[in-house]
This record gives C-alpha cells, sequence and structure tokens, in this order.
C-alpha cells in the first residue's frame, strides 16, 4: 500500500453465488474508524487514550493466531504484545489470506501469509509515528525513537502513540519500509504467553455456543439420514403442540423446530413425521465406494481425471532393469473432524439485512453462501467470528450458517442453531478415502533406483469450488512427493467422485500420501536389510533440513539402542506447508489393544513466532492423528452413516495420550505452518513400529485389531 488512497482488491471467487471484485477505499476519513481512534493500516488502530488493537485476521481454533499475528505486529511497533487489545477481523476482501485467495483459515497458512504483512503493517504505523513526532517538535525524524508506545526526541522529548495518532493518520503510509534483522527480535521466537488464555480460563471468551441476542430463540434441524436427501413432505403437529415451540419450517436440508430453548426444540424435533426423498446417496456403502476407487485406474471415465504432478528419468526402465521390485497398496478410510464443540450459528435476518454470529474459517464463504440462499446482496451480510472450539477444516463449511439464516428469515427472529453430536457424526463433509499404488526397484545394495506412486482419491475442492474436472486439485497432492534421492520416478494423482461429499480435514492430503509413502519406504528398508533410520538418511542428501530432524528425533529416541522388551520403534519424515519433520513412534501390544508410549518430533518450522505455540499445536497433532490411527473411522450402509457418537467414532482419551517429547529447531528461515503437517505422519510412524513389533505389513487404517488380522 503506498498511499492511503491506494486500493485493496480482490477477485477471488469467494463462496456459492458471490464473485468478489470489490474495492476497500482506506482514506483519510474512512481510516478513521471510531471517536477518538484511528488507523494507520487495516491492521492497527491507535486510540488517543494510548490503546493500541490489532486486527486478527485468521480464526481462533486453538492454533495460536490470536497472540502470534499481533506479535508480528508488535515486533516492529516496538511494544510489548500483552499491551495490545485484538479484535477478530468482520469479513471484507482487506483481510484476503494471499495463499488460499480468501479471508479463510486453513492449510497452516495463517503465519506464512501474514508474516511479511503484519510486521510492514507495524513497521509503517511506527514510522508514521516518528513521523509526526519529528513535525510536532521540528526536529529530524532520525533524531526520535520508538518504543514502549511513546516516542522519544531530543532533549528529552517525548509523547504516546496515542497522542500522535491523529497526526500519524494524515500522513502518507511510507512505500518501504526496514524491517527489524532477526537478530534484533525482541518478541518474535521468544516462549508468550498466549492472550486469549485469561479469557478462556474466566469464562468470558464468546465461542458459537455461547452466543446470545435480545429475542433470540432457538432451533433443531432434522436432516436426512442420507447426506443430500430432500424432503418430499412432513407433519410438524405433534411438535408444534410442544411446550415452548415457535415453529416448524422446512429449509433446503431438512425440517427445523424454534422454540424458546434449546432442550424443547430438540425434544419437539423427535416427534417430527418426515417423509424423505433419500435419492442417489441412499445406495452408497464405503466398501463398494472403496472399490470403485481402486478400480478407478483400470476404468477411467470422462468424469475421471489423471494428472501426473512429478517425472523424472525413465521410471519404467529403471524398474525393468531393477535387482528386485517390490508393490504395494494402502487403503485410507472416510474420517470425520469430531470438534469439540457441537456445529452452530446465529443468525439474525431484519429489515433486508443478515447479521451472522459464529464460529467459522471461512468468513467470506459464509458471506457468499448465506446471501445466494436468502436471495441478499453479500454487503447486505455481516459476519463476527467467534471463538472456534476445534475447527480441523470442517468450520470451512458454510451449511450450519446457511441452515441458520434460512430459519431466522422464516420465522422472523434472531435464531441459534445447535446441532447434537449426532448430527454432526452423520453430517460431516468427510476425508475422503484413498487408495495408493506404489512400486519400487531396489539395485543390488538396496538402493531404489526407480520407483512409481499412484494416488486415487476424490477432489474436496471441485466440489467446494467448482473446480473444473480437468484440473487437479492442488490440495490433493499435498504430499505426494517424496523427498528423497530417485533418479527415476512418476507421480500421478487420478480424481474420482466415490458420490459422498467430501472436504478437507487437518493435513489434508498429507496424511493420506504421508501413510503410503513413509509406510513403503520403511518397505524398501526392510526389504534391503537395512535399519529404516539410516536407509532414510541416506536418500536425504540433497534435503538437508530434512535429514536434520531425522537425526534429531532418532538420536532424542535412543534409536540405536534397543526398547524395552515387548516394545518397538517406527520412524517416518515429510516436507509439509514448508516445515521438515520426523517422527519416532514407540509402541506394545496386548490383547489386540495397541498401547503407544512415547512419541519424538523433531520440527524445523523455520522462524518460529511462538514456541510455546509451536510445542502445542505438535502435542495437538499427536492427539488428533493417534484418534485416526487407532480407530476412528467412518462406514456406510444404504448411504446411512453407521457412526453417531464417541461410542462409535472414538478419539483418542486422556489415559490413552503418550509422552510427546518435541525438539525445536532454531533458524531464521522463513517461516513454515505447523497446525496441520504433524498429524500427517502419525500413522505411517505408528505402522512402522507396528510392523517391527509383530512383522505384518499393514496397509489399511486405522489399525484396529481386525486390519492387522487381515495383514499379511
Amino acid at each position: 500500500m503506498s498511499n492511503r488512497r491506494d486500493f485493496l482488491k480482490s477477485t477471488a471467487a469467494l463462496g456459492a453465488g458471490m464473485v468478489l471484485g470489490l474495492y476497500v477505499p482506506m482514506s483519510r476519513a474512512e481510516a478513521k474508524l471510531a471517536s477518538a481512534e484511528y488507523a494507520s493500516n487495516v491492521w492497527l488502530r491507535i486510540a488517543e487514550d494510548n490503546t493500541m488493537t490489532v486486527i486478527c485476521a485468521r480464526s481462533e481454533m486453538g492454533q495460536g493466531v490470536l497472540t502470534a499475528l499481533p506479535m508480528l505486529v508488535a515486533e516492529e511497533l516496538n511494544v510489548d504484545v500483552h499491551s495490545l487489545k485484538v479484535e477478530i477481523a468482520p469479513a471484507a476482501p482487506a483481510y484476503i489470506n494471499a495463499l488460499l485467495g480468501a479471508q479463510c483459515t486453513g492449510g497452516s497458512s495463517s503465519v506464512r501469509d501474514a508474516w511479511g504483512t503484519l510486521r510492514t503493517g507495524g513497521a509503517q504505523a511506527r514510522t508514521m509515528l516518528i513521523a509526526a513526532a519529528a513535525q510536532r517538535w521540528q526536529v529530524d525524524a532520525a533524531q526520535c525513537r520508538a518504543d514502549g508506545g511513546k516516542v522519544f526526541g531530543p532533549a528529552g522529548k517525548s509523547a504516546t502513540y496515542g497522542q500522535l495518532a491523529q497526526a500519524a493518520s494524515k500522513l502518507p503510509v511510507p512505500a518501504t519500509v526496514a524491517l527489524k534483522e532477526a537478530k534484533d527480535y525482541t518478541q518474535i521466537g521468544k516462549p508468550t504467553k498466549r492472550l486469549d488464555t485469561p479469557a478462556k480460563v474466566n469464562g468470558s471468551a464468546r465461542f458459537g455456543i455461547d452466543v446470545v441476542l435480545p429475542g433470540m430463540v432457538y432451533a433443531s434441524l432434522e436432516q436426512c439420514p442420507v447426506i443430500g436427501g430432500k424432503v418430499r413432505s412432513f407433519d410438524g403437529a405433534a411438535a408444534k403442540a410442544m411446550p415452548g415451540v415457535i415453529a416448524v419450517v422446512q429449509v433446503r436440508d431438512g425440517v427445523a423446530v424454534v422454540a424458546t430453548s434449546y432442550w424443547r426444540a430438540f425434544k419437539a424435533r423427535q416427534s417430527l413425521k418426515i417423509d424423505w426423498d433419500e435419492g442417489a446417496g441412499a445406495a452408497l456403502n464405503d466398501k463398494a465406494m472403496l472399490d470403485t476407487i481402486a478400480g478407478t485406474a483400470a476404468n477411467m471415465t470422462a468424469n475421471d481425471v489423471r494428472i501426473n504432478i512429478a517425472s523424472a528419468g525413465d521410471a519404467a526402465a529403471a524398474l525393468k532393469g531393477a535387482a528386485r521390485t517390490l508393490t504395494a497398496e494402502y487403503h485410507s478410510p472416510l474420517l470425520a473432524h469430531a470438534t469439540m464443540e457441537p456445529q452452530n450459528f446465529t443468525a439474525d435476518v431484519a429489515n433486508g439485512k443478515c447479521r451472522m454470529i459464529g464460529p467459522t474459517q471461512y468468513q467470506a464463504g459464509v458471506v457468499g453462501d448465506v446471501a445466494a440462499a436468502l436471495g441478499f446482496k453479500p454487503e447486505d451480510v455481516t459476519v463476527e467470528t467467534t471463538f472456534l472450539g476445534g475447527g480441523f477444516g470442517r468450520r470451512v463449511e458454510s451449511d450450519v450458517a446457511v441452515q441458520a439464516a434460512q430459519i431466522s428469515q422464516a420465522v422472523g427472529k434472531p435464531v441459534k442453531l445447535v446441532w447434537t453430536r449426532e448430527d454432526d457424526t452423520r453430517h460431516d463433509f468427510y476425508r475422503p478415502q484413498a487408495v495408493h499404488r506404489l512400486a519400487a526397484g531396489l539395485d543390488a545394495a538396496g538402493k531404489p533406483v526407480g520407483a512409481t506412486f499412484e494416488l486415487t482419491s476424490q477432489s474436496p475442492t471441485q466440489r467446494l469450488f467448482g473446480l473444473p474436472k480437468d484440473k487437479m486439485d492442488p490440495f490433493m497432492v499435498e504430499g505426494a512427493v517424496v523427498s528423497y534421492d530417485i533418479a527415476h520416478s512418476w507421480q500421478d494423482v487420478i480424481s474420482h467422485d466415490a458420490g459422498l461429499r467430501v472436504g478437507y480435514w487437518r493435513s489434508v492430503s498429507n496424511a493420506l500420501n504421508a501413510f503410503a509413502n513413509e509406510s513403503f519406504f520403511d518397505e524398501l528398508a526392510h526389504a534391503a536389510g537395512q535399519d529404516p533410520y539410516a536407509y532414510r538418511r541416506e536418500l536425504l542428501h540433497h534435503q538437508p533440513r530434512l535429514a536434520k530432524v531425522l537425526e534429531l528425533a532418532a538420536q532424542k529416541a535412543g534409536w540405536d539402542q534397543p526398547p524395552a522388551k515387548g516394545r518397538a520403534r517406527g520412524i517416518a519424515v515429510l516436507e509439509a506447508y514448508g516445515s521438515y519433520l520426523a517422527q519416532v513412534v514407540e509402541i506394545s501390544r496386548k490383547d489386540d489393544e495397541i498401547k503407544v508410549h512415547r512419541v519424538v518430533v523433531a520440527v524445523d518450522v523455520g522462524q518460529m513466532i511462538n514456541p510455546d505455540t509451536v510445542e502445542a499445536q505438535v502435542q495437538s497433532s499427536i492427539a488428533y492423528g493417534l484418534s485416526a490411527a487407532l480407530g476412528s473411522e467412518i462406514t456406510l450402509e444404504k448411504g446411512r452413516i453407521q457412526q453417531a457418537n464417541f461410542d462409535s467414532y472414538p478419539v483418542l482419551r486422556m489415559a490413552q495420550m503418550p509422552t510427546v517429547d518435541v525438539i525445536l529447531v532454531k533458524n531464521t528461515e522463513a517461516p513454515g505452518g505447523i497446525g496441520e503437517p504433524v498429524t500427517a505422519l502419525v500413522g505411517p510412524a505408528l505402522a512402522n513400529a507396528l510392523f517391527a513389533l509383530t512383522g505384518k505389513r499393514v496397509r489399511k487404517m486405522p489399525f484396529s485389531a481386525d486390519n492387522v488380522a487381515q495383514a499379511a
């Protein structure tokens, strides 16, 4: 932004029914956001009383952005981050995530996107405040410095940022500013207490489930037991007669009961009589879906797409001339997101306007989808983002927001829609199934001379964003290309729609690809008669950062020493979202139950913002990944999801959580992402430990007693 008259422009598609080509003018008049408050840019407001407010453009769902992003501003503004107030940004094109092309939180992109932008914003503000002070005192700006919320000048002069804010806001925004060097950081890279902890401890933090509006009523929504099914007809007479019920209304996805309390709405909902048109989804079952995915490569149709994403040399010739060849096929199941906070949203539709309040990762999507559903203009829909009780990709979807808006429009009152856990498990946008076929040729020394990798799965992006069928989903190929030194190789990805709606799940395709690729390289190591750690290390000469974390994890885990009797270890590595990771898992097994005792993770995320958050995200990712590896799975019969709650879709219990040792590599490379990638390594590291323990290569997740028993 070269001056205040510049414009921020976005033409990204931000949801169904809306393509933004809007401008956000940052004129002097519009920069003044409130009485006695002045904006140096869209990220920062400074009040005359020296209150400084940072606008956080990403959703806080536990990953720590409400602290990490203000730290970037605070570093260049030369103030303690704990002196700042933080507000979550409204839906506006000024807050687009450049890595995702929309105002959205996901893909471990928040810090990576903000790294330059927010430091620049802080430095611009600091420069303008110094310039305003220099003008006031009629001195050279070089004689002034900014620190701790004040500007200091010669002869003992000083003024607070607030005292200078109005004058500073009238100055041109500098086109270029000098950013601090890493050696001069006072906050970036230092362990920092989170800004949102006090509010979460004392109960003042507002999650979507906490929202209360004057005159608000509550809704519970009955949806078709088959995803995609529609209402043919319904009888709501019994529900209407129950205490507290205000209305029974049909919306796009089902029939809602609206009442004076959630419990009354939920109980009345149970008396609804609905005739469903279950649609084509009623024929789905997960086993047939997986069989179809597995057979796609040999039976391609016009709706299937095969794209080569990487190749080197002549893989076919290399395999043909190899001393030994190995092949393997890996299967990954459907998974739910299982956020701790139930799906919910509050809507207030009145006088041609719609106010949306709730937990979302994708503000622009809520605006676009709600506007389209109500027949409103996008500018007539506002979004207030609360804290998220978990996201994991589920809250990229705006289905719940649209439902709440349609119900509010129908009853003419503010409505909070709350799903049950069963609603959530059975009406998710699931992580897709995947089938990997891999082949490799080894020379006489056991080194891979050629390899082929083929992934067949379903594209979440085609469903959500209307990606053309002949275009490869970039989120399907994450982690598909291995980092090892192989002279001859190719990687193909096949997109096949299996019929069930799918979505983005924590680490997206990295989890699918890492499970297959890292398990397969463990197979190659054992086939070569070599140690899995040493085998990988020898194939990473061109990946020094990956080799380093591999070495650190192995050392910390005591890889060169045998584990305790009855235990075994597995190892795996991954580069994802600009971060480099290695993981060692130590397990035992008794009565068909896997016990994970210890997980060692070495992480190189480049320049860390808040090391405390990095470590916490590693621990969180281990818990999430172990849930999927040890027992989580979504299955279908006649289109109906068979799992309902945590009894049938288990997530890790506290007693199952292993010891987690985290090694953080310090460097000043550009920041990578950490909210997701560690999750992807849990599956292969655990699978490799299971092989070391039992001699069985389990190529199908989860590692249930049945899947282990069926393994060779």
